[in-house]
C-alpha cells in the first residue's frame, strides 16, 4: 500500500510538538499507572514505563514518519501530550518486531449508539484470564465498539447431562463486558462427549441443545444478549452439517433460548461459507421463524461482497443480516516467538480494517463484527489488532476512528460516477452525537485528486486531514469526508432488505439423524447405497409443556422408500412433553433411476403446534444418474504435462497409467497440501453445456477432502470439492461442479468480474488439502460432462 503524505507544514508541527513534549522533566507529567494497553485520550500526559531501560530510545509515528529521540527518566518514556495517531518506542539495538506501542485516539464525545453497527470479535473468556477482562473491554469500549463477540466451551459449563458448573470463566467474561457497556454475543462449536462422542458434531439428540441454551439464556438474562447456537457448522473443522442439519438444530436451539429469555436475541447458528446446495438446503426447512438474526462470515476481497451478500441475502427471510466475522487478514514473518506483523502488514492491516466496514456496511447488514481484537495465529495469518500484552497495532487505531467517525453508519451509496480508480462509500452517520454524510473513500492504487466541499476529514486513523484547494489526495489508504453538499456524484443505492417471510415456530421440531461420513457437503446430501436396503432415522421432537397430537406426510421422496414401509404413512401420532420420537425411514434404491441428488420433504399438521417441516437430500451413491460425456480429456494420462505444485516445496512424483496418472506426495509445512496442474491446450477447455469434470479416484494412502480447483487467465482461482472422497484402498467415480466453485479468497489473485467462467478455463488442479505427510491418489478418465 502507499503511504499517505502528510502535508509538510502538519509533520513539521507533529514533530515540534513531540520534540518538546520528550523533553518535559517527570515531575510536569502525572505519574500513574499507564491505561489499558498504552492507549491513551487525546490531551492525556503519555508516560509509558519502559523494561529494562536502556538508552538509544527513539518514539516513531506511524510509517515512522517522525523519529524522536527519548530519554527516559526513572524507567518511564515521559511523552507529554501527543496529537492522535499510533506510535512506537524502539530501542536503537532492537531486532525487528521488537518494540513497545501505544496509540493516541479521540475520547467519545457521546455514548456509542444503540443501533451503530461497529462490533468486534473479542473472544474473551478464550483469551484473557480474568485479571486481563476489564481492561480488554475497556479498549473494545473506547474504541466506540457496540458489541463484542464472546466464545464458551459446552462441556466446561455442563460437565455432565443436566449438571451445569456453578463458577466459569465465561461468567466472569459476561460481567466485564456488560460492566463496561458492551453487549455481548455468546457463541460455541463443540458437543460435551456425554452429547455426541464425535464432540465437532451437533449433539445427537436436541434436546441436549435445547437445554443448554435455555439454561445459559436465563444464566445470562440482561447480561448476554444475544447467541449463536453454533459456529460455522457448514465447514468440515466444526462438523461439517448439511443445510437440513443445521436448519433442525437452529428450530432446537431457538425454543430453547426463548424458554429461558423471551427477550434473548436468538441468531442463526453462523455459516462459513454460501454453498448454493448447503443455502438452499437450510432454506428448504422453513426455519426462518427460529431466528431473529441473519449470520454469516466472510473473509472474501471486497469486490466479491456483493455476491456473497446476495446470495445469504436469498435465503434470510428478510431477517436483519448480522457479520460476525470479517477481515481481509495479513501474515505475519520473522521471529516465530513473536509473530509480529513486518512493517508494511501492520500499515496493510490497519488500512484493510476500514475497507472491510465500509464495503461491508454498504451491503446493509444490521451489525459488522471485525475478526479480531487478540494476538490470534492460524498458520502464517496473524488476525489480531492488539498484541498479546494489549497494546495496539495500528488497526486498534483504525477500529476507533470506525467506531467514532461511523457510528450508527446506515449505507447511502457507492460512488457510480467518480474516478475510474477510487472506490467511495456514502453513509449517513452520528459521529460524535452529530447527524454528517460520511464519504470513506481510497484509490485502487496511486494517486486521485477528489474534488469536494467538506466540514471536515479524516485519515484512516482518525488524524484530521486538511483539503488542499478544495480537493483531497485519495491514496490505497482510505479517508473519512464529512462532505456537504454531495455534490455532483451520484451513487449506487445499498440493496434492498428483501421481502419479511412470515412464520410462527412451531414446538415439534423434526430432525435426520446423519453421521460426518454419510454427508457430501458439496450437494448438502446423505449418501444412501444404490446397492443395498439402508435404514435412515428421522425423530420428532416436542419443546413444549403440553402433549402435542398431529400428522406426518411425505410430500417429495416416496418413492424411495421401501415398498413395505410406504403403506405407513401418512403417520399419525402423539407426542408427550420433551418427547422424542423415532421414525425409522426404511430406503431401496436398488434399480431405480435416480439424478445426482435427491430430495425427502416431510411435512406436519400438528393443530395449534403448527406445521413443522424436514426435508433433506440424498445422493445415490454408487451413483447412477444420466450424465453425457462431452469431451474426454485424453491427454491427462501424460505424466509430462502435469506441473508439479505442492506445499513446503515437499516431494511431488507424477506417474502415467492408463488413462491417468499416480501422484505420489510428501507435502511439507503447517498447512500441507498437493494440487498438481494439468493446462489446458487448445481444443480442450471445457464445451458448451458442460457442468463440471468428472473422473475416476483411487485414494491409496492419506487423508483429506478431495478438491479441484479452475483457474483462469490471470490466475483467478476458485475451488469446488470432489462429490465423493473414497476410503483409502477404494476406487470412485466422482465429480467436482462448476456450480459449486468458491473462490479461492486468501491466496487468489482477484477476477475482474467476480465469477467463474468454465469456458476460458487455462489449467485444473487435482489435489486434496491433508494432514498427512504421505499421500499416494491415482486419477484416471478426466472428461467434461454435463448433469
Amino acid at each position: 500500500m502507499s503511504r499517505i503524505a502528510i502535508p509538510q507544514v502538519v509533520v513539521c508541527w507533529c514533530f515540534w510538538v513531540v520534540w518538546c513534549c520528550v523533553g518535559l522533566p517527570l515531575e510536569a507529567a502525572e505519574v500513574k499507572a499507564p491505561p489499558p494497553g498504552n492507549v491513551y485520550l487525546a490531551g492525556e500526559e503519555v508516560v509509558v514505563p519502559v523494561p529494562g531501560g536502556g538508552e538509544g530510545w527513539e518514539l516513531l509515528s506511524y510509517r515512522d514518519e517522525s523519529r524522536v529521540p527519548v530519554t527516559l527518566q526513572g524507567g518511564r518514556a515521559v511523552l507529554g501530550r501527543l496529537p492522535v495517531g499510533f506510535y512506537r518506542l524502539r530501542a536503537s539495538n532492537a531486532a525487528p518486531g521488537v518494540w513497545i506501542s501505544l496509540a493516541v485516539i479521540e475520547p467519545l464525545k457521546s455514548p456509542t449508539p444503540a443501533r451503530s453497527p461497529i462490533a468486534l470479535d473479542v473472544a474473551m473468556a478464550w483469551f484473557y484470564p480474568p485479571e486481563k477482562m476489564e481492561a480488554a473491554a475497556r479498549l473494545c469500549a473506547l474504541a466506540g465498539v457496540n458489541w463484542v463477540r464472546d466464545r464458551m466451551t459446552w462441556r466446561e459449563l455442563e460437565p455432565e447431562r443436566g449438571r451445569f458448573a456453578a463458577a466459569t470463566r465465561y461468567d466472569v467474561s459476561a460481567r466485564a463486558q456488560a460492566g463496561a457497556g458492551l453487549r455481548v454475543l455468546q457463541v460455541h462449536h463443540h458437543s460435551p462427549e456425554w452429547a455426541n462422542p464425535v464432540t465437532k458434531r451437533f449433539p445427537l439428540d436436541l434436546r441436549d441443545a435445547y437445554r443448554f441454551q435455555r439454561e445459559l439464556a436465563q444464566r445470562w438474562r440482561g447480561q448476554v444478549l444475544a447467541f449463536e447456537p453454533w459456529n460455522e457448522a457448514d465447514i468440515d473443522v466444526f462438523g461439517g452439517h448439511t443445510g437440513s442439519e443445521m436448519a433442525s438444530l437452529q428450530k432446537a436451539a431457538y425454543l430453547g433460548m426463548k424458554a429461558g429469555n423471551p427477550q434473548v436475541i436468538a441468531c442463526l447458528n453462523v455459516w462459513a461459507h454460501h454453498r448454493p446446495a448447503q443455502l438452499e438446503d437450510f432454506h428448504a426447512n422453513a426455519a426462518w421463524p427460529y431466528y431473529d438474526t441473519y449470520n454469516f462470515h466472510h473473509y472474501e476481497p471486497y469486490d466479491r461482497y456483493p455476491a456473497v451478500y446476495a446470495d445469504h441475502r436469498a435465503v434470510s427471510g428478510g431477517r436483519p443480516l448480522w457479520i460476525t466475522e470479517c477481515a481481509m487478514p495479513v501474515k505475519w514473518a520473522g521471529d516465530p516467538a513473536l509473530k509480529e506483523l513486518p512493517d508494511e502488514n501492520l500499515w496493510d492491516q490497519s488500512e484493510r480494517l476500514v475497507k472491510t466496514f465500509a464495503a461491508a456496511l454498504h451491503e446493509n447488514p444490521a451489525m459488522v463484527f471485525y475478526f479480531l481484537l487478540p494476538h490470534y495465529v492460524e498458520g502464517q495469518t496473524q488476525f489480531g489488532i492488539v498484541r498479546p500484552d494489549l497494546s495496539p497495532r495500528p488497526a486498534y487505531v483504525s477500529l476507533a476512528a470506525v467506531g467514532r467517525l461511523l457510528a450508527e453508519a446506515r449505507p447511502l451509496g457507492r460512488l457510480s460516477n467518480g474516478p475510474t480508480n477510487v472506490v467511495a462509500y456514502l453513509f449517513k452517520a452520528r459521529p460524535e452525537g452529530r447527524e454528517r454524510e460520511i464519504l470513506v473513500a481510497w484509490t485502487r492504487s496511486g494517486e486521485t485528486p477528489l474534488a469536494c466541499v467538506a466540514d471536515a476529514a479524516w485519515d484512516h486513523l482518525g488524524r484530521p486531514k486538511p483539503a488542499n484547494e478544495g480537493a483531497y489526495r485519495l491514496t490505497p489508504a482510505p479517508l473519512f469526508i464529512a462532505v456537504k453538499p454531495r455534490g455532483p456524484w451520484h451513487f449506487e443505492p445499498p440493496p434492498k432488505t428483501p421481502p419479511f417471510l412470515p412464520g410462527k415456530p412451531s414446538p415439534v421440531v423434526l430432525q435426520v439423524l446423519l453421521s460426518a461420513e454419510q454427508t457430501v457437503l458439496a450437494k448438502s446430501a446423505a449418501k444412501v447405497s444404490t446397492e443395498r436396503p439402508e435404514t435412515l432415522a428421522v425423530y420428532a421432537y416436542n419443546f413444549s409443556e403440553r402433549p402435542v397430537r398431529g400428522t406426518l406426510v411425505m410430500k417429495r421422496g416416496a418413492e424411495w422408500v421401501a415398498a413395505t414401509a410406504q403403506r405407513d404413512w401418512p403417520l399419525r401420532m402423539e407426542l408427550a412433553p420433551m418427547e422424542r420420537r423415532e421414525i425409522p425411514l426404511p430406503l431401496d434404491l436398488r434399480g431405480k433411476p435416480a439424478r445426482m441428488v435427491e430430495t425427502v420433504r416431510l411435512e406436519g399438521d400438528f393443530g395449534t403446534a403448527g406445521r413443522p417441516v424436514l426435508s433433506f437430500n440424498l445422493m445415490p451413491h454408487p451413483p447412477r444418474f444420466d450424465r453425457v460425456t462431452l469431451l474426454a480429456l485424453s491427454g491427462a494420462g501424460d505424466a509430462g504435462r502435469w506441473a508439479k505444485e505442492i506445499s513446503g516445496g515437499g516431494e511431488l512424483r507424477i506417474e502415467a497409467v492408463t488413462n491417468g496418472v499416480v501422484v505420489h506426495a510428501e507435502p511439507k509445512g503447517v498447512d500441507r497440501w498437493v494440487y498438481p496442474r494439468l493446462d489446458l491446450i487448445a481444443g480442450e477447455r471445457p464445451p458448451e453445456g458442460a457442468t463440471g469434470l468428472a473422473f475416476e479416484l483411487t485414494v491409496h494412502e492419506g487423508e483429506g477432502k478431495f478438491r479441484v480447483i479452475w483457474r483462469e487467465p490471470g490466475g483467478a482461482s476458485y475451488v469446488s470439492e470432489a462429490t465423493v472422497t473414497p476410503k483409502p484402498g477404494e476406487t470412485v467415480e466422482t465429480v467436482a461442479l462448476f456450480r459449486e466453485a468458491v473462490f479461492g479468497t486468501g491466496w487468489s489473485p482477484l477476477d475482474p468480474d467476480g465469477k467463474l467462467n468454465p469456458q476460458i478455463l487455462e489449467a485444473v488442479k487435482i489435489g486434496v488439502s491433508t494432514p498427512s505427510t504421505r499421500v499416494r491418489y491415482t486419477v484416471r478418465n478426466l472428461r467434461w460432462v454435463a448433469y
